[in-house]
């Protein structure tokens, strides 16, 4: 009878030390693989593995693709790569980024639901936004089991939360009591896997690096009225999908969440255009001064103007600017 032997782990923003700590109570021989996919960022060094390594009794090791799964042994991923299960082989996506991470959580957690269904375990650690909540979705309707870390208990409680209102957790742990949860978890049967829906197996193709295109975009879900922030293109709402999420025909995928939390380009074009309105108002001011010194006041006057006029765009623009300070802004992932 095959168990539940599959343990994949999310987490951003304060998982580090929840995975320390889980790592130095699992005992060596801990009957599961785990596999494990924290953001970072894509020229990140990856000390994750060594961080883990001085305190895990399991061995810890970097994800190499291509190589075969053993039991009993924890797998990270590594910068700017996704981290695939493809049936008894890891495998290391060059796909686009996903939640704006790549590594990102929910890759990994679909790859496993469709290799192994009720043999997976998914679980979401402390985080900002909610990559992972869709991922373990897909883990729940293939028939796996889902384990969110409390949001009282967590560091960042955004991706907990989300997680929680995207599935029936089976599992609500806390650091203190995750290493235990899992145990029990581990030792129960897998039960009867069901068959993943069509959209689970291509969004995991595209996360490995395999062409979208429009077509097959249609299949699961509709073009929107949003652009993409990665290519500009048009975004489309991914069908019945919870929580919100949309794709591009890259295959860029954002969250709503994560899109509305992306404020940088245009806080930056705002900035931009004040800079250049506030240039504007300071050149036509001087021209203004240059035409009343030649005694050409009809020009003079129309200068003088155009200077207010420019500077009434500059007040609109800095206003907006600081509006979207104060309500769109959101405290970006840490380093891990």
């Amino acid at each position: 009878m095959l168990r539940k032997d599959i343990v994949t782990i999310g987490g951003s923003a304060g998982s580090l030390a929840v995975l320390k700590q889980l790592l130095a109570e699992l005992p060596a021989d801990f009957p599961a693989t785990l596999f494990v996919a924290v953001h970072g960022p894509s020229r990140s060094p990856g000390y994750l593995a060594e961080a883990l390594t001085t305190v895990s009794k399991l061995p810890v090791e970097r994800a190499i693709d291509g190589r075969p799964i053993e039991r009993s042994r924890v797998y990270i991923a590594v910068p700017d790569r996704h981290l695939l299960i493809t049936g008894d082989v890891i495998r290391l996506g060059d796909g686009p980024r996903e939640n704006m991470a790549k590594p990102a959580i929910d890759p990994l957690f679909r790859s496993a639901a469709l290799s192994h269904g009720g043999r997976v375990v998914g679980v979401v650690l402390s985080g900002m936004l909610n990559d992972g909540a869709s991922g373990l979705n897909a883990i729940k309707a293939c028939g796996g089991t889902a384990v969110v870390q409390h949001p009282l208990d967590a560091e960042a409680d955004q991706m907990p939360l989300a997680a929680l209102e995207a599935v029936a957790a089976d599992e609500i742990a806390t650091s203190t009591n995750l290493a235990s949860v899992l145990a029990a978890i581990v030792t129960t049967d897998a039960g009867v896997s069901i068959e993943p829906p069509p959209s689970i197996a291509l969004e995991v193709r595209i996360a490995a690096g395999g062409r979208l295109g429009s077509r097959a975009l249609r299949d699961f879900a509709d073009p929107s009225a949003l652009s993409c922030p990665d290519c500009h293109g048009v975004l489309s709402e991914v069908r019945g999908e919870r929580p919100l999420r949309y794709r591009c025909q890259i295959g860029h995928a954002h969250t709503a969440d994560s899109l509305a939390s992306q404020t940088g380009e245009l806080d930056e074009a705002m900035h931009v255009a004040l800079r250049v309105m506030e240039e504007r108002v300071t050149l036509v001011t001087r021209m203004a001064e240059d035409a009343r010194t030649a005694g050409r006041m009809a020009v003079a006057e129309l200068y003088a103007a155009r200077a207010d006029e420019y500077a009434s765009y500059a007040d609109v623009i800095r206003g907006a600017a600081i509006s979207s300070l104060r309500l769109g802004g959101r405290e970006g992932e840490e380093e891990v």
